[in-house]
């Protein structure tokens, strides 16, 4: 098995059919061409192995403008409405036509014209000539069959990514964490969707009511790439988006935009069998006055000591140290609601503050076991979100 990624492995051959480099004429608005842009060309790498990658495919037909762009992983797609005087197809530079476009005056009328091998972009007084190359080799990421689809609000979807994609893994030789885990699972009755995303540091989980047409869907890890350009596309987003998938490709629709990705393939790690069943020693604490408190006393924290923070809980009061051998220590006190024998563990003081900053509630749980054991941290009441933090030895 093989994470997906965009090296000399991938090769691009000409998958659509006869495209042709056809002469084209719109007339269209600066600011829906700058928002579709936006949306389009993020996918698109700097460096590219091969100049085609780096541009947008533009095809001007039926009264609209249809953009797409792809890294061989994921692809884009918006249409764009548009006045087309004469429909074609070329393909063109992605950042750079991005750039001028941003560049333009607000509410601008934006012309596109080709002729050979250039696309002339106009507006007022502006005049930008662009290199075409040929849409033949512009490459086509199949969709193939998708055996499952569902629809759920934006705002759903929004708040499992939310919740879980600070904890993805960036460690390449683990391939299989550098994503989120979505599956579906029973609990209580209920059949849930369930995001999971661990760096083996920390684990984060979120869940929803799953929508219909999720029964029996295969557990899918969906890579943080495509993750980040989901979030941004429901920045904002009220409404629906559709879902399809299999067990190696998804498309999400919202919309005019249409984002296909290929899926991470591996299996995720049985996260369960990490997550503290027994943990008895509980704090609750105030979040905001707790968040404040880490982020002050690691100031003097340094990296090479791993940004460590000390907890030492004792009935009603905890104490946060951090001792720096070339700088100093420091220390604060907090009130507390801790019934517990007195306790001690440390954190990485980064990935407490993650942690905390998902916690919607005015206090924080936290079930300990012991200063080796992993930590639960939830919030207060009924809560659809849990995380899990590794200890550090301080």
């Amino acid at each position: 098995m093989s994470a997906p990624g965009n090296g000399p492995g991938h090769v691009v051959s000409a998958t659509h059919e006869s495209l042709g480099q056809e002469d084209m004429k719109v007339t269209l608005e600066r600011n829906h061409l700058l928002k579709s842009l936006g949306h389009v060309h993020r996918v698109v790498e700097r460096r590219n192995t091969y100049p085609i990658l780096a541009n947008v495919l533009m095809s001007a037909k039926d009264g609209g403008l249809d953009l797409r762009a792809t890294d061989l992983d994921i692809e884009v797609t918006e249409m764009v409405p548009a006045m087309v005087g004469t429909p074609g197809v070329t393909t063109v530079p992605a950042h750079t036509l991005y750039d001028i476009v941003r560049k333009l005056a607000d509410g601008a009328e934006v012309r596109l014209e080709t002729a050979g091998e250039q696309l002339t972009v106009s507006s007022g007084r502006s005049r930008f000539q662009l290199a075409c190359l040929s849409p033949d080799s512009f490459p086509d990421l199949k969709s193939g069959t998708f055996t499952h689809s569902f629809v759920l609000p934006a705002a759903t979807l929004r708040e499992l990514i939310e919740r879980t994609q600070f904890a993805i893994s960036t460690e390449e030789t683990r391939y299989y964490l550098n994503g989120i885990y979505f599956h579906t699972l029973d609990v209580n009755g209920e059949l849930t969707l369930r995001a999971v995303a661990t760096d083996g540091h920390r684990l984060a989980r979120a869940e929803a009511a799953a929508p219909a047409g999720a029964k029996a869907m295969p557990g899918i890890i969906v890579p943080k790439k495509t993750v980040s350009e989901v979030q941004k596309l429901l920045e904002g987003a009220d409404g629906e988006v559709a879902v399809e998938l299999s067990d190696t490709k998804i498309r999400f629709t919202l919309g005019s935009v249409v984002l296909l990705s290929k899926l991470i393939e591996g299996t995720f790690p049985d996260y369960d069998r990490v997550t503290p069943k027994n943990n008895d020693k509980q704090l609750l604490v105030d979040r905001a006055t707790f968040a404040t408190a880490v982020d002050r006393v690691s100031t003097i924290a340094s990296d090479r000591g791993g940004k460590a923070v000390k907890l030492v809980l004792s009935q009603g009061q905890l104490e946060l140290s951090v001792i720096n051998p070339d700088h100093g220590t420091a220390s604060e006190e907090l009130a507390v609601d801790f019934e517990s024998d007195a306790f001690e563990i440390g954190f990485n003081a980064r990935y407490l503050l993650d942690i905390i900053g998902q916690i919607r509630s005015e206090n924080a749980v936290f079930l300990f076991n012991d200063a080796g054991s992993p930590t639960l941290v939830r919030e207060d009441g009924a809560a659809r979100a849990l995380y899990v933090l590794m200890p550090m030895r301080v």
